[in-house]
C-alpha cells in the first residue's frame, strides 16, 4: 500500500474503502471483507449509519489498532457543544480510543464552533488528524483563515468528469490533501464505456475502474471506492503496479466536465 503524508505527519493509505450507502446489516461483512482484500483505511460517517459495524469488523480483525486508519464525519452539528457529544457519541459506537480522522460533513452550521470542538479532541489526542469535506474554494479559505489547525483533508466528489484542479491547486499551497468521494463517479455519465477510458484500460490490460483510480492516485489524491462485491474490492486496491505516461493523463484530464455529476455544485 502507497501512503500519504498529512501535515501533521500521520501517513494515511492513498486507497480507503468507503461504507457510504452501505446498510448496517451487511457492513461488517464488507469491512472484513475489505480488510481481507488488503484496505487499511475504512471510510464511514454518522449519517451513513453505519460506524458501530465498522468498529466491529476492525476490532474483530488481528490487524493491530496502529495499522487502521478509521475516518467518519459529523453530521447535524449547529455548535461547540454539540458538535462535542457527537465527538464523543461517534467513538462510542466505533468503540475505539481515538478516530484517525474526523471530518466536517458539509459546510453547515457554526463551522468555526464545530472546527473549534475538533480541535479539542485533537489537542487530546482522541483524534489523529482533523479535516472537512464537501468545502469548495470560498467555504475552504473563509475556515482556514479562522481554524488553529489546518484541515488535513478535504474530501470532495473528485472524477476522471469532475477533476477539481483549482481547489486542489489551493490545498496544495496551503497544506490540506486532497481525497475524493465517488472516485468511479458512481458509474455516472457512462463512464464503463467512455472511448477514452476503455481504450487506455486494453493497453494496459486493466479495467475501466482502474485507469479512472490510478488517474487520480498518480497525482496524489486519496481514493475511497465503494463496493459490496468482493471482487470489486480486489480490483479497485490493485492500481498501484502501473502507471499512466504522460500523455494519457493528459487526453483522461480532457473528459472534464466543470460541474457536479451529483447536483452538488
Amino acid at each position: 500500500m502507497e501512503y500519504v503524508t498529512l501535515n501533521n505527519g500521520v501517513k494515511m493509505p492513498i486507497i480507503g474503502y468507503g461504507t457510504y450507502q452501505t446498510p448496517a446489516s451487511i457492513t461488517e461483512k464488507c469491512v472484513t471483507d475489505a480488510l481481507n482484500a488488503g484496505y487499511r483505511s475504512i471510510d464511514t460517517a454518522q449519517c451513513y449509519g453505519n460506524e458501530k459495524e465498522v468498529g466491529i469488523a476492525c476490532r474483530k480483525s488481528s490487524i493491530p489498532r496502529e495499522e487502521l486508519f478509521i475516518t467518519t464525519k459529523l453530521w447535524g452539528c449547529r455548535g461547540y457543544q454539540d458538535t462535542y457529544r457527537s465527538i464523543e457519541s461517534s467513538l462510542k459506537r466505533i468503540d475505539m480510543d481515538y478516530i484517525d480522522l474526523l471530518l466536517i460533513h458539509e459546510p453547515t452550521g457554526d463551522v468555526y464552533e464545530i472546527y473549534r470542538a475538533m480541535e479539542d479532541f485533537y489537542n487530546k489526542g482522541k483524534l489523529r488528524a482533523i479535516g472537512i469535506s464537501n468545502f469548495l474554494e470560498d467555504k475552504y479559505l473563509d475556515l482556514v483563515v479562522h481554524c488553529k489547525v489546518i484541515p488535513a483533508i478535504n474530501q470532495v466528489e473528485t472524477h476522471v468528469f469532475r477533476q477539481q484542479d483549482k481547489l486542489r491547486e489551493l490545498e496544495c499551497q496551503i497544506g490540506t490533501k486532497h481525497e475524493s468521494w465517488s472516485p468511479l463517479a458512481c458509474g455516472k455519465n457512462n463512464i464503463w464505456n467512455n472511448p477514452t477510458l476503455v481504450s487506455i484500460a486494453k493497453k494496459h490490460h486493466k479495467t475501466v475502474s482502474q485507469i479512472a483510480l490510478r488517474f487520480l492516485v498518480q497525482q496524489g489524491i486519496i481514493v475511497i471506492p465503494k463496493t459490496t462485491n468482493p471482487l470489486h474490492m480486489i480490483e479497485n486496491i490493485s492500481v498501484l503496479d502501473f502507471d499512466l505516461e504522460t500523455e494519457e493523463i493528459q487526453t483522461i484530464k480532457g473528459l472534464e466536465v466543470g460541474r457536479s455529476l451529483f447536483g452538488w455544485w
